[in-house]
């Protein structure tokens, strides 16, 4: 089990040290059990003003206040990881004290970071991104169908105007259900 103590011990090396500290893997359910336990207490229907209910009503808020500044530290130090990593290349470098979550958010944000880096070397290689959507006006009624990602589209009625998908559009206009908008 869990103490108060332990998340301040938690948060205090968090919040002296540049490397990711690490902290057992059931960590955020001890802690979660922790303040179960605290808001439990504190709610009991004693005399309110009872040495140990307020005590353990500051505990409490002091406890969700040291937690909300771990958790915010480690993000930190994970975007400057991401960030190192996208960079050099090197991507394990404190993984073995990151939380399952934490890890998830590394890889998540080393994806974007990737695909952001393919963009922009697009973008200086000449290489346009081609929009995906284009505006039609609808000639005549269109029921609902199938797009080719098997979601439903429609019904469209005659004068509707929708920003849809390329390839669909191209059959719509071959089939002269509608005319493109400029």
């Amino acid at each position: 089990m869990i103490t108060y103590n332990d998340i301040y011990e938690a948060a205090r090396k968090e919040r002296y040290s540049d490397q990711l500290q690490p902290i057992p893997k059931n960590f955020i359910d001890e802690v979660s059990s922790y303040l179960k336990d605290k808001k439990a207490m504190a709610s009991k229907d004693a005399d309110e003003f009872s040495d140990v209910i307020i005590k353990t009503k500051k505990q409490l808020e002091n406890a969700i206040t040291l937690f909300k500044e771990l958790i915010l530290r480690r993000r930190k130090k994970i975007l400057d990881l991401v960030l190192i990593a996208s960079e050099t290349g090197i991507s394990k470098q404190d993984f073995e004290n990151m939380l399952k979550l934490e890890k998830e958010l590394f890889e998540d944000m080393m994806e974007c970071i990737e695909a952001a880096d393919q963009k922009l070397d697009g973008g200086l290689n000449g290489v346009k991104e081609e929009a995906r959507n284009e505006m039609v006006s609808f000639k005549e009624d269109v029921t609902e169908f199938m797009n080719i990602d098997g979601e439903r589209m429609g019904p469209f009625h005659k004068g509707d105007i929708a920003n849809l998908p390329r390839e669909i559009v191209k059959i719509l206009i071959d089939d002269g259900k509608a005319v493109m908008v400029e």
